[in-house]
């Protein structure tokens, strides 16, 4: 069964709207479209300018998904791209910049849009920094609270703003605004050294090691995702994941009540209309490194 919806100026023809895309959570491919559709203005912001790698399942989750970075040739004309440069040549990516984007993508059975650090007007000059914490398998969701914490402080003390979210998987993002002053290999440089600093004090509960059969049961600090053409989901997509959890952005006193998948697809407007979008106006807190690369030398030292 197909629909046609009319986002803004566009239509979208929705295909096959009823198919079970979560079936164990009465969850379709329409409903999935809905989501978007009525998440978009809270959500974009995020998205706007930014490369997506689009996570595709086009039957739903319990079939296989796929990644892709290409815009398909078969995409409408008023979807954005922006061409990125790569070691072999090119390519073209998807930009949202509207909600019938968004739309048009979970039609195409994109149920994760993941994103650049970023955007397509300085593509080597990130706007955030991301610090992925992936905790140790079978350990409970209190030790990414700690780290996040001990993160969130030691950030402070350098001068900089961070931000907290959940993935919708296992773990927290913690994510810094930035001036877009340096490039990536700074940026990275930077994340790598405060990810050094902060497991070499806590040694039992955090780590830097990227091997998992090295980590033992600490928590990874991930900072691979400040690098050109690295992505990390983006705020209020849903994950493919059973219960359709959804990554969302909270405020550092909830910490302690939420887990990696509190919110999902159904409640998270319920959150929304209670407490609101906590990162909103988040780059009016961007900051340059300068000053903090100069303070977490002396720490380091």
């Amino acid at each position: 069964m197909d629909d046609r919806v009319r986002v803004g100026r566009y239509k979208v023809d929705i295909v096959n709207a009823h198919k079970p895309f979560f079936p164990q959570d009465g969850i379709s491919k329409g409903d999935l479209v809905q989501y978007y559709r009525r998440i978009a203005r809270t959500m974009l912001p995020y998205l706007r300018g930014r490369p997506i790698t689009m996570h595709r399942f086009p039957d739903g989750i319990e079939s296989e998904g796929f990644y892709q970075k290409d815009a398909p040739e078969y995409f409408p004309p008023w979807i954005e791209r922006v061409r990125v440069a790569k070691e072999d040549g090119a390519l073209e990516q998807v930009v949202c910049t509207r909600a019938a984007d968004l739309v048009y993508l979970a039609n195409q059975g994109c149920i994760t849009p993941h994103i650049w650090p970023s955007r397509s007007d300085r593509l080597h000059n990130p706007d955030v920094m991301v610090f992925d914490l992936d905790p140790a398998e079978g350990a409970g969701f209190e030790s990414v609270r700690r780290a996040a914490r001990a993160l969130r402080e030691l950030l402070r003390s350098l001068g900089l703003v961070p931000f907290v979210q959940t993935t919708g998987s296992r773990g927290m993002h913690v994510v810094v605004p930035l001036d877009r002053s340096e490039g990536f290999d700074a940026v990275r440089a930077f994340a790598q050294e405060v990810a050094r600093l902060l497991a070499g004090r806590w040694p039992r509960e955090l780590t830097v090691e990227q091997r998992k059969e090295k980590r033992g049961q600490r928590l990874y600090i991930d900072t691979g995702r400040n690098a050109y053409g690295q992505t990390f989901v983006a705020p209020y997509a849903v994950r493919p994941r059973r219960g359709a959890p959804v990554a969302t952005p909270v405020r550092w006193e909830e910490l302690e009540a939420v887990e990696s998948q509190s919110y999902n697809l159904r409640n998270v407007f319920q959150r929304l209309q209670r407490a609101g979008d906590p990162w909103r106006g988040m780059w009016r807190h961007a900051r340059p490194l300068r000053e903090a690369l100069q303070k977490l030398a002396r720490l380091a030292s």
